[in-house]
């Protein structure tokens, strides 16, 4: 994964806060131009403050294609059905009269078995297998654990309540009743759920990054996502490594579950969370930990301001296809995405 150089992180710091200003300012110079275009101070933090609280929630699904593409080399599109079947079981104990604290460590567990069991059915045999065919592989799961959980625990909508308060906070209220053309004087809102989520969210990233960087493992996992025959070469067991990335990507998929499940419901629409996580991957970069995040804080971020302040001037339902435009135009100029490691071959 490495650490983002201090150069990196300056020109990030220099550079985060300007872009927000000229976005700001060019919807300041449309509102003016356009008296029916809406535009505040607060709105526009309001909004921005919840595609960033947004995006943290994508970076959690892309964790876990990170994760499996460092170890393997390869996009494991099961990821998404793995979401769904984490949410689902949990929901599925809770329902039974579980404790959701105690339903979780039960759904921890069974993640890291299926994992193993990926491991040992699916991929050991396919070790030093062209890509294509564990990418073929990852799509069978897919559909397996995507059937196999809705017949366990059915296919209705569940609700998943862990206690996350949903109702809104008010800061930076400044109420100034001798002024009611003041636009602070509601301050600005922001959803308590998502709040905690991106807390979450912080924390589980904090922990994979020191795991990766300073423990043995990480540092193991590492060299087999640099080269597997090398890493074998030195005695680093490849199948053994898979089975723990796996199982990391398991509990990734089970926080990522818990915190989308708790917001929209736990429904088949989760499995299909993967296909917005992919253009998070293609900005942030397949191989980096911070470019997931750095990349799902640009499209919750991006969708978010172009739905609400570019929807009306072009029918709406912008949202849809931001991020996917958004990964083109970074295709066309930066294959490796923002962070990602430049690959030359020799050829």
């Amino acid at each position: 994964m490495g650490v983002l150089p201090v150069r990196t992180i300056g020109i990030w710091m220099l550079a985060v806060p300007l872009a927000i200003l000229a976005i700001g300012l060019a919807f300041k110079g449309m509102a003016a131009a356009n008296p029916s275009f809406f535009f505040t101070w607060p709105y526009f933090i309001e909004v921005l403050i919840a595609g960033l609280l947004q995006g943290v929630m994508y970076s959690l699904v892309a964790l876990g294609f990170v994760l499996i593409f460092k170890a393997s080399g390869i996009f494991n599109f099961a990821q998404g059905s793995m979401v769904l079947f984490a949410a689902l079981t949990i929901v599925g104990f809770i329902e039974m009269g579980t404790h959701w604290t105690i339903a979780f460590f039960i759904t921890a567990g069974i993640m890291v078995l299926l994992a193993i069991s990926v491991e040992r059915i699916v991929l050991r045999p396919l070790v030093n297998q062209p890509h294509i065919i564990l990418f073929m592989a990852t799509i069978g799961i897919f559909f397996f654990l995507d059937g196999f959980a809705q017949t366990i625990w059915g296919s209705d909508v569940k609700v998943l309540d862990i206690g996350i308060p949903k109702t809104p906070i008010t800061v930076m209220e400044n109420a100034n009743p001798s002024d009611p053309n003041d636009p602070w004087q509601y301050g600005i809102l922001i959803n308590q759920y998502d709040l905690i989520a991106a807390a979450i969210g912080a924390v589980l990233v904090t922990v994979l990054a020191i795991f990766f960087q300073y423990t043995r493992t990480g540092r193991a996992l590492r060299a087999v996502a640099d080269d597997h025959q090398a890493a074998l070469s030195v005695g680093i067991p490849l199948k053994t490594i898979w089975a723990i990335v796996w199982s990391v990507a398991g509990i990734v998929a089970l926080v990522a579950g818990i915190v989308w499940g708790g917001k929209a419901g736990v429904q088949f629409s989760l499995a299909l969370i993967a296909l917005k996580a992919l253009p998070v991957l293609i900005l942030g970069g397949f191989t980096s930990i911070p470019g997931a995040i750095v990349g799902g804080l640009i499209i919750g971020a991006g969708e978010q301001l172009a739905e609400v302040f570019l929807g009306p001037l072009f029918g709406g339902a912008i949202q849809d296809w931001f991020a996917y435009m958004l990964a083109l135009f970074v295709l066309l100029f930066r294959p490796q995405g923002l962070f990602g490691e430049r690959i030359i071959e020799r050829v």
